[in-house]
């Protein structure tokens, strides 16, 4: 499929969520199928997939479902970062999630438990990029949920720096 009709694919989909009222994905029961290198699965209490009761996504699907970003400190970089990625409560929504938590696990087999609440209030991302560039493995990518931990005090715990699993391949929605 090229990439023009890829696109005119996906925002059909959008078109036709938009006009039913559903999310993006949802109003078919289905996500379209991934074109390139799947980089992150979504299973579990999920009411939208592209196969097999789960949701795969390629980079180019995560960003269709639109990007935003901000600058933060972490305890992994000197200074302040710039993060671009996916609203996570945005993708909760792109796969009719209807569990409470998430487990997340990363490449390198680290799992963390984290409550759904917590994108909507926080403004959790699924970050792609850092400083602007697609994040490699090597450097806690290709995909890194991050907080705004400058954002408020309660935000610089040892709780939310364990909840931001890098190197992210999978979410069991639970």
């Amino acid at each position: 499929m090229t990439m023009k009709l890829r696109r005119r694919t996906i925002l059909g989909g959008i078109a036709a969520a938009i006009a039913t009222g559903a999310p993006r994905g949802v109003a078919a029961g289905a996500l379209p199928t991934p074109a390139g290198k799947v980089v992150l699965t979504i299973s579990g209490k999920i009411g939208a997939g592209n196969g097999d009761g789960k949701a795969a996504f390629d980079r180019e699907m995560l960003e269709a479902c639109g990007l935003s970003g901000f600058t933060t400190t972490t305890p992994w970089y000197n200074g302040p970062v710039r993060f671009e990625g996916v609203m996570l409560d945005r993708l909760m929504k792109e796969v009719a999630a209807s569990g409470d938590a998430i487990t997340a696990f990363a490449l390198n087999d680290y799992t963390t438990d984290i409550p759904i609440g917590d994108f909507a209030k926080y403004n959790v991302i699924l970050a792609l990029k850092r400083d602007g560039e697609y994040m490699p493995v090597k450097d806690k990518g290709p995909l890194f949920i991050v907080y705004p931990y400058d954002s408020t005090p309660e935000l610089k715990h040892q709780k939310f720096y364990s909840r931001s699993a890098w190197q992210l391949n999978r979410i069991v929605v639970k």
